[in-house]
């Protein structure tokens, strides 16, 4: 199998005969638990994943998104998951600030978006090139890390003051 081939499948899982696309990102957050509170590895690696997945889709992937092109799920899974780590070294992971539990709900949104393609994810989804292949996961990356952060920021907003 061709380098460009194992990097597009991310070590085989695109090659899941049921739902590669669920796979890949469920592989990427098993992949990125132990780097949770390591925000710099987690960026470091979703930067990786987005250039080695931009070369690796436009060489194995003659721009098409083939199902098995799964390595677009993990750069937007990773870019997703900077939302749930602390943002500062010091800052207080409590239970209810839980970067596991954000982790989940990072992977839910992720999907969701990479799912229904709202907005600019489905006008990337429509390139047929590795723009096209990448970009639209990018995009729902990003789009799930914006919900996961304003929904933490409202959390903080929210609680009520320790007296």
């Amino acid at each position: 199998m061709k380098i460009s081939r194992v990097i597009a499948t991310f070590g085989g899982c695109g090659l899941s005969p049921k739902a590669p696309g669920t796979v890949g990102s469920l592989a990427a957050l098993l992949v990125a638990l132990p780097f949770m509170r390591r925000k710099r590895v987690l960026a470091t690696g979703a930067v990786v994943a987005s250039v080695a997945g931009w070369w690796a889709a436009d060489q194995a992937g003659d721009g098409e998104d083939h199902g098995w092109i799964v390595i677009d799920e993990v750069a937007g899974m990773w870019i997703s998951l900077l939302a749930c780590t602390a943002s500062k070294p010091t800052e207080d992971t409590s239970s209810q600030e839980s970067p596991f539990i954000w982790s989940l709900v990072a992977f839910a949104l992720f999907r969701l978006f990479d799912i229904r393609k709202p907005g600019p994810v489905g006008v990337l989804d429509r390139r047929h090139d590795a723009l096209g292949i990448m970009g639209d996961d990018i995009v729902a990356g990003i789009m799930a890390a914006g919900c996961i952060k304003t929904f933490r920021w409202l959390g903080r907003a929210l609680k009520p003051a320790k007296g």
